[in-house]
């Protein structure tokens, strides 16, 4: 008898999760991860974006932004739209363009019923999972309907993540996820909205359990207005995983492996912008994490490459080729604001992140918008 997380066969997770609620995103004032002791800030319930900007009658790009400069710790507040007021000609924006897959899935062991949650692609037929439900039992298959089971297949890259096994792969296995599943929704969203408000306008390779959210508040005429300006767009992918696992547990990033792609294209740019000293500008936390690997596995240089990231950026962690970040504004408990820290200072940082609180700036993937440059 092969079980994991529990001795016993009946294993108790999460308590059952109504569908309109989801897993919990916990927003309170406390110790966030690692070396977080100053992130004291506390996220008020009204702050929580739950709509999509362009359901509220404006455009996705008119959000709010918070320019803060990593030298003085200045404070800039503007909007999205107005983006190219901050940026030069021969500026560099690095878009992770992985588009966001139907990740929750439901399902039944017996008469339970259980949501299972992909987090990370393994293989072909394997991905480690979050599984929500009262109880499961590690013996017995979850069906999905449609002739679609999965088996556990032992422990996920860490507690308590499961890996599965299913009966259906590659183009077999995104059909059936197209058709039964719906996008990981977190309990400040009340809404099921569709899949596309979860989307970034340019995301086209499949992969993301969860949007690569810094850059939902691009639209293609903000884009095309900063082309027009001399400012070049290049992409790379990184598939990013769960964020929030429920019960106040995040992601450890060493323990959190994300598959990322980086193209020749796109490093022949970079290499370009920083000869003619223009600067790099990362669009989300993913990108960062992908050129900055790529660069810590050739000595500080980029090339073409492929692979599986664990890299966990602290203010600590040199940074080889990123210069600046747009990205979104991040919860006290999660790894991303130590990321931010290799940027800027805590006393920056946090300063700007009161500052953001203060003037009513709203959080999560469909809140407002933050450029450290």
């Amino acid at each position: 008898m092969n079980i994991w997380m529990s001795s016993c066969i009946l294993h108790r997770m999460l308590p059952a999760m109504c569908p309109a609620a989801g897993l919990k995103h916990r927003s309170f004032s406390g110790i966030g991860v690692g070396t977080m002791n100053e992130a004291i800030f506390d996220i008020p319930e009204q702050l929580n974006a739950s709509t999509p900007i362009e359901l509220t009658g404006k455009n996705r790009d008119e959000v709010k932004l918070m320019v803060l400069n990593r030298k003085t710790g200045t404070c800039l507040h503007s909007r999205f739209d107005q983006l190219q007021a901050q940026l030069k000609k021969g500026d560099v924006l690095v878009v992770n363009n992985s588009r966001t897959i139907p990740a929750s899935l439901k399902g039944k062991q017996g008469n339970r019923q259980v949501e299972v949650r992909l987090s990370r692609k393994v293989s072909s037929g394997e991905w480690d999972t979050l599984i929500l439900g009262s109880m499961y039992d590690t013996r017995l298959p979850i069906s999905f309907g449609d002739g679609v089971n999965a088996v556990m297949a032992g422990k996920g890259s860490e507690e308590p993540l499961l890996r599965l096994a299913f009966n259906v792969e590659g183009e077999a296995f995104y059909d059936f996820i197209y058709r039964k599943g719906q996008p990981v929704r977190y309990e400040y969203i009340a809404t099921p909205w569709p899949l596309d408000k979860y989307q970034t306008v340019y995301g086209s390779v499949p992969g993301s359990v969860e949007m690569a959210s810094a850059g939902r508040a691009f639209s293609w005429k903000l884009i095309s207005r900063l082309r027009a300006e001399g400012v070049e767009m290049a992409t790379l992918q990184l598939h990013a995983g769960l964020s929030y696992y429920g019960d106040d547990r995040w992601p450890t990033p060493k323990n959190h492996p994300e598959e990322y792609h980086l193209p020749q294209e796109t490093v022949d740019s970079i290499r370009k912008a920083k000869k003619n000293g223009n600067r790099v500008i990362a669009v989300g936390t993913t990108v960062v994490r992908a050129l900055e690997t790529v660069a810590a596995e050739h000595d500080g240089e980029l090339a073409a490459a492929s692979g599986v990231t664990n890299l966990y950026i602290t203010k600590e962690s040199p940074l080889h080729v990123v210069d600046g970040l747009i990205t979104g504004l991040h919860e006290p408990q999660a790894s991303h604001l130590d990321l931010l820290r290799a940027f800027v200072s805590d006393e920056h940082l946090f300063r700007a992140y009161r500052n953001a609180l203060a003037k009513s700036y709203m959080w999560h993937e469909f809140g407002d918008m933050n450029l450290i440059l």
